[in-house]
């Protein structure tokens, strides 16, 4: 009896201290744009090879530098506001994403010098290719109202030429895309947002070498 009453106190013990010990931390679900296009050889094989490019490291001019977080806007409620989720977050920065989208577009017809470092080590060496700069705008969730949303981006990109009396800007251009949410949580917006990445960067890419670059 006495040995059965010491159990039920032990075990009784035993679930309080467990019901106080605090629980771990909610891991963020990470995204980034997915395995990227794959595209047949042989298509790429039967076109033209075109003249390298340098891919100087994106910036992002309209999210806080350096964040991962995903980011959303109400815009029936303050558009000029943006809000983190608070357990969602990209791989790496969109800018980094963007650039890496828009490499990938580049790189089956072409070499792509990529990074800044990369580009001043080819100046240095000879003949320096065209440079496409971009400046990542707008990369966020926008509702329209609590259960409708889209994905939104935005990418100025400009392309220059490195020229011993300087640089010269050869053309510049906004380009903007956006996809609807499927859901109205990070994981529709992070879906919509990649599918307009991935629009925005084949657009830059076709932009490209329709300048003749």
């Amino acid at each position: 009896m006495r040995a059965s009453l010491a159990a039920f106190v032990v075990a009784g013990l035993l679930a309080g201290c467990g019901s106080i010990l605090p629980k771990p931390p909610q891991r963020a679900d990470v995204y980034d744009f997915g395995p990227g296009v794959q595209r047949p050889a042989d298509v790429t094989a039967a076109q033209q090879p075109l003249a390298p490019i340098a891919l100087a490291d994106f910036a992002s001019t309209g999210l806080p530098d350096g964040r991962t977080a995903v980011f959303y806007r109400l815009a029936y409620a303050n558009e000029q506001q943006l809000h983190p989720y608070t357990l969602a977050r990209w791989s790496q920065t969109p800018a980094v994403l963007m650039q890496q989208a828009v490499r990938d577009r580049l790189s089956p017809r072409r070499a792509v010098i990529y990074g800044d470092t990369n580009i001043d080590q080819q100046i240095k060496g000879g003949k320096s290719p065209t440079v496409l700069r971009a400046e990542v705008e707008e990369f966020s969730q926008v509702f329209s109202s609590p259960q409708d949303s889209i994905g939104l981006v935005r990418v100025r990109a400009s392309l220059i030429d490195s020229l011993k009396a300087g640089d010269e800007l050869v053309a510049q251009r906004v380009f903007v895309a956006q996809r609807p949410a499927a859901s109205p949580n990070a994981a529709g917006g992070a879906k919509a947002l990649s599918e307009a990445a991935a629009q925005v960067a084949e657009d830059i890419a076709r932009w490209v070498e329709q300048g003749g670059r």
